[in-house]
């Protein structure tokens, strides 16, 4: 039984950081769509940096149950589900090029 416990544990521990890495790879994907809709990503990238602005406290709170916020754990940040804003910020800029 104790196996067994510790089976699940550790796998719902690594199927919960598999299921962040999705969901980042997919905000990064709605990213680059929305700057391909708008014909550019400087709309996207301006949105990014008002909110990467915004203080973690001000922010709305079904923002910050979203873990959007900057940490500086990395392995919490594994279990984020929305990447750091200056790496969406990045990558918003190098797809410009």
């Amino acid at each position: 039984y104790i196996t067994v416990m510790v089976c699940e544990i550790m796998f719902g521990i690594l199927a919960s950081i598999i299921v962040a890495w999705f969901s980042r790879q997919r905000e990064f994907r709605a990213d680059a769509g929305s700057a391909g809709l708008l014909r550019s990503p400087r709309p996207m990238v301006a949105a990014l940096r008002r909110l990467g602005g915004l203080e973690p406290d001000h922010l709305p709170q079904s923002l910050q149950a979203f873990g959007i916020a900057e940490g500086g754990n990395k392995f919490l940040a594994l279990f984020a589900s929305h990447p750091p804003i200056p790496e969406r910020i990045a990558a918003l800029e190098a797809r410009r090029g």
